[in-house]
C-alpha cells in the first residue's frame, strides 16, 4: 500500500505538492525541488508535460523521486499518447512499484510553446481511469491478462470553477466511479466556487468516496498573479485580488498572506481531506505556509492521527 493510500484510508490530513518541472540535472535537480518541504508532504506530483510544454517524462521523474525516498504521484495525460502508450506507462509504473497515478485529459497543445504538435486524445481522463482500473484488476483494455496485476492507487483532477459549474461535482463523481480514490482540484482564487463544489460533493456522497484535495498556489508577486490569470488555462484571478497585492506595502508578503487565507479557508470546508500545494518559488514557501497554519510534519500526522479538521 502506498503512503498516500494509507494516509487517506486512515482518515489523516493529506498533504501533496507539485514538483517544479525538471528538464535535466539528474537526481540532485529533483531533490533540490522538494527538499524544502520533504518532511511535510505525503507525496509529490511528477507532472506530465504540464500546460503542454515538454519536460522530463513523469515516469522518469517518479522513479527519481522514489529513489530519493519521496513518494511520487505520477501524472498521466491523454493529450500526448494513444491507449497503447498509456497502458505501457501504467504497466511500467506498476513494474517499478510506483502506485499513485493521477489521470488527466490534458490541456490542448495551443496552451504550450509547440502549438503545431499533433493532438492524440485517444482516451479522456474518465476512460483512462477505466483502463487503469482494469489493469489494476489484472487485464489490459483488450482483455489480455496481466499477471501479476500492477498495484495502482488512482486519482484525478477537477476544476470547481469551470463551466458548466453545476456539472463539476457530477463529473467528478463519474471519475470516482471509474476508479479515482483522490481528487486534486484546480487552483482557485475565489472562495465561492470551491464552497459550492464541496457542498455538492458532500450532498452527492462524492466526498465520502474520494479524498478531495483543493489546490493552493503560492506566488511571489502580483505580476505572477496576472500571468496566471492571462496565460494559464482554466484559472482566473479576480481583479480585486491582484489589486490588493499590487497596492500592499509589501506585495510579496501580501501574496503569501493570500495563499495562507485560501489554504485555511479550503481546509475549513466540510468534506475536504487535505491540500495540494503548488509553489513556483524556489524556496521554502510551502514549509512556511504549513508552519503558519500549524500543519504538522508527515511523521507527526502519522503518529497523532492528525485529522483534516483542526483548530490552530
Amino acid at each position: 500500500m502506498s503512503r498516500l493510500e494509507d494516509a487517506i484510508d486512515a482518515g489523516r490530513f493529506v498533504l501533496t505538492a507539485e514538483l517544479l518541472t525538471v528538464n535535466g540535472g539528474g537526481l540532485a535537480a529533483v531533490h533540490e525541488r522538494f527538499e524544502p518541504f520533504e518532511e511535510l508532504v505525503d507525496a509529490v506530483n511528477a507532472t506530465d508535460n504540464t500546460a503542454a510544454h515538454a519536460h522530463a517524462s513523469p515516469l522518469a521523474v517518479a522513479v527519481a523521486l522514489q529513489q530519493l525516498g519521496m513518494e511520487p504521484v505520477m501524472q498521466l495525460v491523454c493529450r500526448d499518447r494513444n491507449r497503447l502508450a498509456l497502458q505501457a506507462e501504467l504497466a511500467g509504473a506498476g513494474l517499478l512499484g510506483i502506485e499513485n497515478i493521477c489521470c488527466l485529459t490534458g490541456d490542448d497543445v495551443t496552451a504550450g510553446d509547440e502549438p503545431e504538435a499533433r493532438r492524440v486524445f485517444d482516451l479522456d481522463a474518465i476512460q483512462l481511469l477505466v483502463t487503469a482500473n482494469a489493469m489494476r484488476g489484472g487485464h489490459y483494455l483488450s482483455g489480455r491478462k496481466i499477471d501479476p496485476a500492477p498495484r495502482l492507487f488512482l486519482g484525478a483532477v477537477e476544476n470547481p470553477a469551470a463551466p458548466p459549474v453545476d456539472y463539476r461535482a457530477e463529473r467528478a463523481l463519474k471519475k470516482v466511479r471509474a476508479g479515482a480514490r483522490f481528487l486534486q482540484l484546480q487552483v482557485g482564487f475565489e472562495r465561492e466556487p470551491l464552497e459550492r463544489f464541496m457542498r455538492e460533493a458532500v450532498a452527492s456522497g462524492l466526498a465520502s468516496q474520494a479524498a478531495i484535495l483543493p489546490s493552493v498556489c503560492l506566488v511571489r508577486s502580483p505580476s505572477a498573479l496576472r500571468f496566471i490569470d492571462e496565460k494559464v488555462p482554466g484559472i482566473s484571478v479576480p481583479a480585486d485580488v491582484i489589486e490588493r497585492c499590487e497596492s500592499a506595502a509589501d506585495p510579496e508578503a501580501e501574496c503569501f498572506e493570500l495563499a495562507c487565507e485560501l489554504a485555511d479557508h479550503a481546509r475549513s470546508l466540510s468534506g475536504v481531506r487535505g491540500l495540494h500545494l503548488i509553489s513556483f518559488r524556489k524556496e521554502a514557501g510551502i514549509a512556511r505556509l504549513c508552519e503558519r497554519l500549524g500543519i504538522p510534519t508527515r511523521r507527526e500526522r502519522e503518529l497523532r492521527g492528525h485529522s483534516p479538521r483542526v483548530a490552530v
